[in-house]
């Protein structure tokens, strides 16, 4: 088995830190500005993608320390677009989740056949992102409409 580089993994896993915070931030902001009929199922799901949020974030952290590193203290980028009807709150979540993935993507990439710890971990976190990823894309679909909203989509 090929040695890890361990700098960049970590490098890796720092940014997927600060990104899974910035969606626990994003998401519960979200979650504030939702309003109308669909309110209460639709702030039920963003409130749930936070704390998923977190839990990934908690999970990278674990990664850098067994790593023998220090977790990053950043918060990702919290772009808004102040346009907060729900399909807006779901384009740019399929956005950020997107970019979630290919660090995902990008971690596996370092760590594949060097660690299968890490190789097992990015792959259950790819897999996790891409069925949010589909979630959100079928949410943004028309109803009856079977062609995905994305051509990014799986």
């Amino acid at each position: 088995m090929a040695e890890l580089d361990k700098d960049a993994a970590v490098g890796v896993l720092n940014r997927i830190l600060e990104a899974e915070l910035a969606g626990v931030v994003r998401y519960t902001h979200y979650a504030f500005l939702v309003f109308g009929f669909g309110r209460i199922p639709i702030v039920s799901w963003l409130n749930a993608q936070a704390d998923e949020s977190l839990l990934h974030a908690r999970q990278a952290g674990e990664w850098i320390t067994t790593l023998g590193a220090y977790p990053s203290l950043a918060i990702g980028p919290l772009l808004d677009s102040h346009q907060h009807d729900v399909g807006a709150i779901l384009r740019e979540s399929l956005e950020t989740e997107s970019q979630a993935l290919g660090l995902y993507r990008e971690l596996l990439a370092l760590v594949e056949g060097r660690s299968v710890a890490l190789e097992e971990y990015a792959r259950q976190m790819i897999h996790a992102e891409e069925l949010h990823l589909a979630d959100v894309d079928k949410m943004l679909r028309k109803p009856g409409e079977l062609r995905a909203f994305s051509p990014h989509a799986i």
